[in-house]
């Protein structure tokens, strides 16, 4: 049976989900977005949805959270926060064998697209719910500089109401993603898609198969560290 457990290091705070015992389908770390924390109704359900597939889930706070309970991020902190994501990663590596997946909700997501652009190895791929591609009512304003930089396999799941991008707009700026790009259109769903039909597993699935190669169990950890 899977387990949960408070996760905490210097730096790190979140829970984590490990799979039954043997289970061996690599590491995926997962954050949340600007209003919410590691307590995310829709990163618990992804986390045991990943769990339920074999992989060891950290879903964790981005430092910001870990410095208040509530509000919104500044700016200026957003190079902590992914040095917060990049910290996340190597814990992770440490408890698990396989491939690291990175992760998150909306400003989560972006950090950890953004970061995947600095840190080209920092994961074997990415999972996005609910990609901020531009500010609400500013279509114009698209948050994808960094796109050309990515080039990790990245799976987008957006709702078909997100104020913050449609899958349609998405769809048109991923191309300038010089990897693999997969996005889950999620029907009558906006920004927290809490409506609309939401299939985890299949989500699980399709990360798994857009990976080239494909992100399956693997063999003994690696000791190289990202830096």
């Amino acid at each position: 049976m899977a387990t949960i457990t408070p996760f905490e290091r210097p730096g790190i705070r979140g829970f984590l989900h490990r799979p039954a015992s043997g289970a061996n389908g690599g590491g995926l770390v997962l954050t949340h977005g600007a209003g919410g924390n590691a307590a995310s109704p829709l990163l618990a359900a992804a986390a045991d949805a990943f769990t339920a597939a074999g992989f060891t889930v950290l879903r964790c706070d981005l430092p910001f959270r870990q410095q208040r309970p509530r509000g919104p991020p500044s700016p200026a902190a957003a190079a902590a926060d992914r040095a917060g994501l990049g910290g996340a990663v190597n814990a992770m590596r440490e408890l698990v064998p396989g491939s690291i997946v990175l992760g998150g909700i909306s400003y989560g997501g972006r950090q950890a697209t953004i970061l995947a652009g600095d840190e080209p190895r920092i994961a074997a791929a990415l999972v996005l719910f609910s990609y901020p591609l531009h500010p609400p009512g500013r279509p114009e304003r698209w948050r994808t500089e960094h796109f050309p930089r990515v080039r990790l396999p990245a799976l987008f799941v957006q709702g078909t109401r997100d104020p913050f991008g449609s899958p349609e707009a998405l769809r048109e700026a991923v191309a300038a993603i010089p990897a693999p790009t997969r996005i889950v259109a999620i029907a009558g769903a906006g920004h927290e898609l809490k409506r609309g039909g939401f299939d985890l597993p299949a989500v699980v699935a399709a990360l798994r198969d857009l990976a080239d190669p494909p992100i399956r169990p693997t063999g003994p950890l690696s000791s190289e560290k990202v830096t």
